[in-house]
């Protein structure tokens, strides 16, 4: 582990370096599938280091190579900002820590390049665009360009209910998550007459009441809820006859969430039988719960032990939050995937307008990242001898 043993000295000496590449990202967040200026200098960075890298023509994010032949070891980070009101300002905005998993993972590969590593086999290196709508894991499995590799690992900062700073964990388990959206189309009529028409409110309410009561095994964790409901005009006396819902729903297994999907079809079309409406739902992006490979896991935690001593690893957190990277070993399920939880007192909270977060901690993600490549190569090499 030649390599690893200078690893250390490199990213402290990059530490400044870290931090403006963390600026720069910061200050330049771009929305779902609109990445473009984040994808161009993505690229420019991974040419610059003399890598492989293949960009799309109908999508935005890359893929950057580092070696030639099996075996291949892969590094992915989503690019995508939210967009969400800041200070009275719709806008852009990196609330969510990509640009803390670009960084990372970035400095990651210049740090192992900087210390002579050379990886015995493929590095393969995901910037992946559209986490936050949930499709864009799916994107590139569809391109095939995951279809190589064994071992795949990500990274999430974490908000400081979970993790504290200078604390990681080897593992993620987001839960599943869905959205439904719906448009509910009764009969209008004069709210004097309201025998005459089909309220499409009441309709709605049945809903909200029939979601209330769905149970499944109260041993996993699961919530369904409705967030969005549109109905009705500035009269008051007109029975409304068209409405527009949304449904959240959160599963900590993606065998409950196939139970919580069954039940809101069961419970739609019931309340469309006995109200006379008509219910048609369109089905969103789903994001299946986490699938954590046990080796991946534990090499996770042994980089992270190398870096921060034993005191410091902590259980894998299980959180409602889901995360699209788990489509990479669900779809393939060759991939051996884990994702490093890295704690830095992020604060208030994820998709918080003014999330805030330590950022030396990233600092201290590259060592974890760039050891856990190490490693992995390693094992991968005994393996096959």
């Amino acid at each position: 582990m030649a390599a690893a043993v200078t690893l250390k000295e490199v990213v402290t000496s990059r530490a400044q370096t870290i931090v403006e590449t963390f600026d720069h990202l910061h200050a330049n967040p771009e929305i779902s599938w609109k990445e473009v200026q984040t994808t161009r200098y993505l690229a420019e960075r991974m040419r610059s280091l003399g890598l492989r890298v293949t960009t799309f023509d109908d999508c935005t994010g890359l893929v950057a190579e580092w070696g030639e032949g099996r075996p291949v070891v892969g590094l992915r980070t989503d690019i995508d900002a939210l967009w969400q009101e800041v200070d009275g300002e719709w806008r852009a905005n990196h609330s969510c820590g990509h640009d803390g998993h670009m960084t990372v993972v970035l400095e990651t590969v210049e740090a192992l390049i900087a210390s002579g590593y050379q990886p015995p086999g493929k590095l393969k290196i995901l910037f992946q665009p559209a986490e936050e709508k949930g499709n864009g894991a799916l994107k590139l499995i569809e391109k095939g360009v995951v279809d190589d590799i064994e071992y795949l690992y990500g990274l999430h900062l974490r908000p400081i209910q979970e993790m504290a700073s200078g604390d990681c964990a080897g593992a993620i388990y987001n839960g599943g998550a869905m959205f439904i959206s719906g448009e509910i189309t009764g009969l209008s009529a004069h709210g004097a007459r309201p025998h005459l028409g089909i309220n499409v409110l009441e309709a709605a309410a049945a809903i909200i009441h029939g979601l209330g009561q769905i149970h499944i095994n109260p041993m996993v964790p699961a919530t369904v809820k409705m967030t969005m409901l549109q109905a009705g005009g500035e009269s008051y006396n007109i029975i409304p006859d068209k409405a527009r819902f949304a449904l959240d729903l959160r599963a900590q297994t993606n065998e409950a969430m196939d139970e919580l999907i069954k039940r809101v079809n069961r419970l739609i079309e019931g309340v469309a039988l006995s109200h006379q409406a008509e219910i048609k739902l369109e089905y969103g992006s789903r994001m299946v719960a986490a699938v954590v490979d046990e080796e991946a896991k534990k090499l996770m935690e042994q980089a992270i032990v190398d870096v921060l001593g034993e005191q410091h690893l902590k259980p894998a957190p299980v959180t409602p939050g889901a995360e699209d990277f788990h489509y990479y070993p669900v779809e393939r399920p060759s991939i051996k995937a884990t994702m490093l939880a890295l704690g830095c007192d992020l604060q208030p909270g994820l998709h918080h307008p003014h999330m805030k977060f330590n950022r030396d901690d990233l600092i201290k993600g590259v060592e974890i990242m760039a050891r856990v490549v190490v490693r992995t190569f390693e094992q991968l090499e005994k393996q096959n001898a």
